[in-house]
């Protein structure tokens, strides 16, 4: 296939998926009932949330980032239309979109609990969450573990969460994952098993070993619908901001999404929220590097879970901590097949120079990795697959109306001093 000599090479490209806004049969089971459900869910700890995060006060226990225009920004990347940056990156609790996803399973599993073993009644809409921050009940969660494998910002979502929660937590992580992020997990007593392999090794080794204990709980990047749905929670929030901006999304004024993509959990998510909300008016493309471009591989071949990066002759390495996965979520892959318009890859230097510009032009910081947003805004009209594309679905005289959004995916605890290390990194 073309496609695979293009990413044998690392080449920056585009593919467009051609089985997007396809009908096809679905087994996966999730409608938008399941993402209200999550909402809901959510907003039944918020009482909790806030009394474990009282940095959440502001927003009442709710979860949630600011959705700010960045003018400076779009004349420097030369975008047509209106840009925006989802700041998942200053999310409270984990400063990454994995607080969406994380927090939210960490919570599910809690409330299961907590109901089987009568901490909480079966009528949950008048429960008062708040009493489980409360010392015997976090006792009562101690004498079970929750274990994730993570290349970084999952890991601090889940540990910090689990941690707040009373639960024992062991991540497992991959050789990419940054010293500071160890740190900051051990800093909040969790146990961090580190790996010399990559991000499916770590993965498979924490499920093994989760699977051995009856009181453990496996957090399952790669197949979670809990997870998936967290996410998807994020693209009824966005809903609200847009129609608070006044922004109309519609067959004029086209919404255009860039989501950094690692195995494929949280932009899977938020896409599937998007074209339940918005239908054949959003379109949205995942970014990934030109060594980990797991999610194109999996889903241009038709191969999904049961192909890695290597296989071609790719490393999967990147200074993109994040998004260093080789084998892409089967389960996520599939549930885009008739949803996601296209993959952006990018190369890793481009990941600082998009942060520094960010930085000049906006002020804002987020890590390099939530930068690779940055290359669908910027490359949109000007790859001719991507001007096919546009020409194809009659937007190519509606650009000027377009409204763009790329999804910051983390930053917010990113150490003083190593934000200067970013900042003077060229590749």
């Amino acid at each position: 296939m073309d496609i695979i000599r293009s990413l044998q090479k690392e080449e920056e490209l585009v593919w467009i998926n051609p089985k997007c806004n396809r009908n096809m049969a679905e087994e996966h089971g999730l409608t938008m009932a399941d993402v209200e459900d999550a909402e809901k869910r959510l907003e039944r700890f918020a009482p909790f949330i806030m009394k474990c995060f009282p940095e959440t006060a502001a927003l009442q226990g709710m979860i949630e980032s600011p959705l700010a225009e960045i003018g400076k920004m779009k004349e420097a990347l030369g975008v047509k239309g209106k840009l925006l940056l989802k700041q998942d990156s200053e999310l409270s609790v984990a400063g990454s979109v994995k607080a969406r996803g994380g927090i939210y399973e960490v919570l599910k599993h809690t409330e299961e609990l907590a109901v089987l073993h009568g901490l909480l009644s079966e009528d949950l809409e008048n429960e008062d969450y708040a009493k489980l921050a409360e010392g015997k009940y976090k006792e009562f969660f101690s004498q079970y573990t929750i274990q994730v494998g993570s290349t970084g910002n999952l890991g601090l979502s889940i540990g910090i969460t689990s941690a707040a929660v009373g639960y024992r937590v062991i991540v497992h992580m991959s050789a990419d994952a940054k010293e500071w992020k160890k740190e900051l997990l051990r800093s909040h007593g969790v146990t961090v098993v580190e790996y010399e392999s990559d991000y499916s090794e770590a993965v498979k080794n924490g499920r093994r070993l989760s699977d051995q204990d009856p009181k453990s709980y496996f957090v399952d990047d790669e197949n979670s619908k809990n997870l998936f749905l967290g996410y998807a929670v994020a693209a009824k929030r966005l809903k609200g901001q847009l129609e608070n901006r006044k922004i109309k999304v519609d067959g004029d004024h086209p919404l255009f999404v860039y989501i950094p993509c690692g195995v494929g959990g949280a932009p899977g998510g938020v896409t599937f929220g998007l074209k339940e909300i918005f239908g054949e008016y959003v379109h949205c493309f995942f970014v990934e590097p030109v060594q980990a471009p797991c999610m194109l591989l999996g889903m241009a071949t038709g191969k999904h879970n049961d192909i890695c990066v290597q296989d071609i002759g790719l490393t999967g390495m990147t200074h993109a901590d994040g998004l260093a996965v080789g084998r892409p979520s089967g389960f996520v892959g599939k549930v885009m097949e008739p949803r996601l318009s296209g993959i952006f890859t990018i190369k890793d230097g481009k990941l600082y120079d998009y942060m520094r510009s960010l930085k000049e032009t906006e002020d804002i910081f987020i890590e390099p990795s939530a930068c690779a947003a940055f290359e669908g805004a910027a490359k949109i009209t000007e790859y001719e697959e991507a001007k096919d594309y546009l020409e194809r679905l009659g937007l190519t005289g509606k650009m000027g109306n377009a409204v763009h959004v790329a999804w910051a995916t983390g930053g917010k605890l990113v150490p003083k001093e190593i934000r200067k290390v970013f900042e003077e990194m060229y590749l």
